[in-house]
């Protein structure tokens, strides 16, 4: 094999990062302590930040509605043709993780997670084919799972299911009479599409998916029918995280700034796919390169426009020019394939486990504190399943800090967030983001992210000494300890120990 000098320095990196900032795997049938925490879905999220409770010496136990084969979320689900679009630096979603490559592959992003899940001992502590229906406290103020007691009781719950549950197979007009085979997105392996005109319905991150297996099985010729334009950004790590820079997590009067550049350098002669009336920090962008060498190479075009029915040898297309919202007017053609992918995406998991209140309006997801904490439930922690649109990356250091974040709130009482001040801070970031296009939690970026870490610490310095803790999973057993010191001189004082709710 060449020696690539990138990769060699890219894997002492990730050395470097594992020896500093891995939590410590516990012995075999350790005793673990409490905080207890109850968390849901053994996903990437889930197995990540249960790897990070036991880790710092904490019990859990993961419930997993599936078998031992979901291991891994929808990563476990998707085609093997499936990868990873941005850089797996941005991917990182355990200290441990040690990529091999930048863009690695579904059975590598699974392997990971299963030597993640086997590192810190988490088999023992897993509970499969167990569906997570209810969750309620008892009248010490302790999670039961399910009504059933011989769960336990936990001090948290930390929901990890994720956004993508079973694939999303909407039934159009006249599908019946299509002479070709259709398929979901997520359901491609064992298929092929060699020599086959191949048409794809959508244009989010699920096409990205179907262009994936396309590109992998040499077809004929791809069609991209998608209702509405989407931002495409390049499959490089540095234009990544640029973008995700954008503290304000909106659009700004700036905004014309990255997407001008974008359409000159990246969209060249295919700017007329770029969005006209929606922002780059709106919704979602579309992270793939291979499209655009697609479309330049004829092998692949992309309309815009609305699904009129099925035909016998395609689809009825309502063409419409750039500019045009859905449902209006254009041309009627027929657009011809062979097979057709449904790139429809995924139904949203629910969290309907949760107490009802948590759902009260106007404090309902994702309008929570930091997103993730119902303000009425500072001891829930909703990780990677309450956002609706943003940039940067779902996979990265977030995970590890919203897991310490509700380890400190439930180990010290004088860094737990009160109801009252969760909501101001929901108001306070509506009001920030009132002029946004879309609504304040519905769109943000990864350094805004980041921005609500550093605030949730800074504005409460009872808080400040767990901040290597929390930012960086070191010294949990220091600010342990004053926590100690601290009730010893509040329980001088006479003052009541405060109940985690």
């Amino acid at each position: 094999m060449e020696f690539n000098p990138f990769l060699w320095l890219y894997s002492v990196i990730q050395w470097v990062l594992d020896r500093l900032l891995s939590p410590t795997p516990p012995p075999p049938k350790a005793t673990l302590g409490r905080p207890r925490i109850a968390v849901v879905g053994a996903g990437l999220t889930g197995v990540s930040s249960a790897s990070h409770c036991v880790g710092h010496g904490f019990d859990v136990t993961i419930f997993e509605a599936g078998d031992e084969k979901s291991l891994g979320g929808i990563w476990s689900k998707v085609n093997n043709t499936s990868g990873l679009q941005i850089h797996s630096i941005m991917y990182r979603f355990h200290p441990s993780v040690k990529w091999a490559a930048g863009y690695p592959d579904r059975q590598q992003i699974v392997s990971q997670i299963t030597q993640l899940w086997k590192k810190y001992g988490l088999q023992e502590r897993t509970r499969f084919n167990t569906s997570v229906k209810s969750t309620k406290q008892d009248h010490y103020g302790r999670w039961i799972i399910n009504d059933n007691p011989s769960f336990g009781s936990f001090d948290g719950i930390l929901a990890a299911v994720g956004t993508c549950g079973d694939p999303k197979m909407p039934h159009m007009p006249n599908q019946e009479a299509f002479g070709g085979d259709i398929f979901h997105s997520s359901r491609l392996d064992g298929k092929t599409a060699a020599g086959k005109k191949v048409l794809i319905i959508g244009g989010g991150a699920s096409a990205v998916e179907a262009l994936e297996f396309v590109v992998h099985t040499d077809a004929a010729s791809t069609s991209v029918l998608a209702r509405s334009d989407k931002w495409i950004i390049p499959r490089n790590a540095f234009v990544d995280g640029l973008l995700a820079l954008n503290i304000f997590g909106q659009e700004t009067i700036f905004s014309w700034i990255p997407e001008a550049l974008l359409k000159r350098f990246f969209y060249r002669d295919l700017e007329d796919l770029a969005p006209t009336s929606e922002g780059l920090f709106t919704e979602t962008p579309m992270v793939n390169s291979d499209i655009f060498h697609q479309i330049r190479d004829h092998k692949a075009q992309w309309l815009r426009g609305d699904i009129v029915r099925f035909t016998e040898q395609g689809l009825l297309f309502r063409h419409r020019a750039k500019g045009v919202p859905k449902g209006g007017p254009g041309r009627e053609i027929e657009v011809k394939g062979d097979m057709v992918i449904m790139a429809t995406g995924y139904q949203r998991p629910s969290l309907s486990f949760l107490p009802d209140e948590v759902f009260q309006e106007p404090y309902q997801p994702p309008h929570w504190y930091l997103q993730v904490f119902p303000p009425n439930h500072m001891s829930v922690c909703c990780n990677n399943c309450t956002y609706v649109n943003a940039i940067g990356t779902v996979g990265n250091y977030h995970i590890g800090i919203y897991t310490r974040l509700l380890l400190m709130f439930l180990v010290d009482p004088l860094a737990r967030p009160q109801e009252y001040w969760m909501k101001r801070w929901i108001d306070m970031t509506s009001y920030l983001k009132s002029h946004a296009p879309t609504g304040a939690f519905d769109f943000f970026t990864y350094s805004e992210l980041l921005y609500w870490f550093i605030f949730c610490i800074a504005i409460n310095p009872f808080r400040w000494k767990w901040a290597p803790f929390v930012f960086l999973g070191i010294g949990s057993a220091l600010p342990r300890k004053v926590v100690s010191g601290e009730d010893v001189i509040r329980n001088g004082l006479g003052m009541k120990k405060r109940h985690h709710e």
